[in-house]
């Protein structure tokens, strides 16, 4: 019998050693942003546009990396086409025209580029006179579940009618493989109230590979899931002038090991975060018996590089009502506030219960979680002060907290791990 209890007590101090030491944001036992991201676009010299890629790709198609490729206008791949990229090729979206691909329903784009080749889309103008939404961005719809009544949705984005459509029964939907892929100066706007996104993934299921990915200068979101089913893994989103990511429309989505970095002045006045999660635009086209979006992040660092507050980053999660989300073993640096809610969240532990933090580094943050209720944060307050949460509060600076947040050279944003603030003891 002591022989037992011996073993449950050492396995329990060993649970408790290892949680403790859990690393928290961007992990790696190498700097896995090396080599393939590029955080000065504007002074990257690329090959002029030797093909023009226009219309409607309905055949299986290959782009090679011998060729720089002009994206002519809004190109659909229909009709179940795989379009097919090398390693190392080059897709200018042109300006005039607002190059934007789409892969539609039943297509799929095989994009794999290698970390030390990767894909990269990009503006086709000039270094100086390059600028976020010089072109439109990629587009991938797929047959995955979506919570809109019917199932079945279309884009705002003024696209062909009968090809615009998402959504369905297929939560293992295949729509291809994007990885080592650079997306960079997309997100065109339409309207006063619209642009395109770097990355808009639409009723995406969970067999689409999307991993490796970083998507610079782009004029709103960075990437935005329209529901669908699906894991992502080791993305980048940095200066984007709206959301780094997005989610709505009952997105089932784990993101894990990726890192917004943000740039005070690349933001938009209406209010920017790196998380922006909500279940549905209206109550009223939405089903809800259908799942709501839940959000499963961990290991995810969320960095202002600003550190004095003076320009328009806000909060760096925003959270409607009827979402479930989970961010963990992550590191927050210099918003304001940390996570904002909507303002019914707060009116009790039932709605609270859906949101969980756990795990963090919150560091220069103006407020912790608060509410747009002013009057429910206290009771938000009192939830998430439980010890079991671990959030820690800390005041360092970037150059300490994080191994090199250097972006003028090559980033290096794992934790130091010389800090025992940030390894968790």
């Amino acid at each position: 019998m002591k022989t037992k209890t011996c073993i449950v007590i050492i396995t329990l101090l060993s649970t408790l050693f290892i949680q403790a030491q859990q690393p928290k944001g961007i992990i790696g036992n190498t700097n896995w942003m090396n080599n393939w991201t590029n955080f000065k676009p504007a002074n990257t010299e690329y090959s002029e546009a030797t093909n023009i890629i226009a219309g409607t790709i309905d055949k299986d198609t290959k782009l090679t990396k011998r060729n720089t490729y002009q994206l002519v206008g809004v190109v659909y791949v229909t009709k179940n086409a795989v379009l097919t990229i090398e390693p190392g090729t080059v897709i200018r979206g042109d300006d005039k025209t607002c190059g934007t691909l789409v892969i539609t329903n039943g297509s799929k784009i095989i994009a794999e580029g290698l970390e030390t080749d990767p894909i990269v889309f990009t503006s086709n103008k000039e270094i100086a006179d390059r600028k976020p939404g010089d072109w439109g961005g990629i587009i991938i719809l797929g047959k995955a579940p979506i919570n809109t009544i019917g199932g079945i949705h279309t884009l705002p984005f003024d696209l062909e009618p009968m090809l615009n459509h998402y959504g369905g029964q297929d939560a293992e939907d295949n729509s291809g493989i994007l990885k080592y892929v650079r997306i960079e100066y997309s997100g065109r706007k339409l309207s006063a109230a619209k642009e395109l996104n770097g990355l808009s993934l639409a009723g995406v299921g969970r067999k689409t590979v999307l991993s490796n990915i970083q998507i610079s200068f782009s004029n709103d979101d960075s990437f935005e899931c329209y529901g669908g089913d699906l894991n992502m893994n080791n993305l980048v989103s940095y200066r984007t002038t709206d959301d780094d990511f997005d989610f709505t429309q009952g997105a089932q989505i784990n993101i894990n090991n990726s890192i917004a970095i943000r740039h005070p002045f690349s933001s938009d006045v209406s209010g920017s975060r790196c998380f922006e999660v909500d279940s549905y635009d209206k109550i009223a086209n939405t089903d809800m018996t259908k799942k709501m979006t839940k959000i499963n992040a961990s290991n995810i660092t969320l960095v202002n590089l600003e550190e004095n507050n003076q320009g328009l980053v806000r909060e760096s999660v925003y959270v409607r009502e009827d979402t479930f989300f989970t961010l963990s073993n992550s590191i927050i640096s210099g918003f304001s506030p940390f996570a904002l809610l909507e303002g019914n969240i707060g009116n009790g532990e039932v709605n609270l219960a859906k949101i969980a933090f756990k795990n963090l580094i919150v560091n220069n943050c103006n407020g912790g979680i608060t509410s747009e209720a002013g009057g429910a944060n206290a009771t938000i307050q009192k939830y998430y002060n439980n010890p079991d949460f671990e959030i820690n509060f800390t005041r360092i600076k970037n150059v300490e907290l994080f191994t090199l947040p250097n972006i003028k050279g090559n980033p290096d944003f794992r934790m130091n791990q010389n800090n025992t603030i940030a390894i968790g003891n």
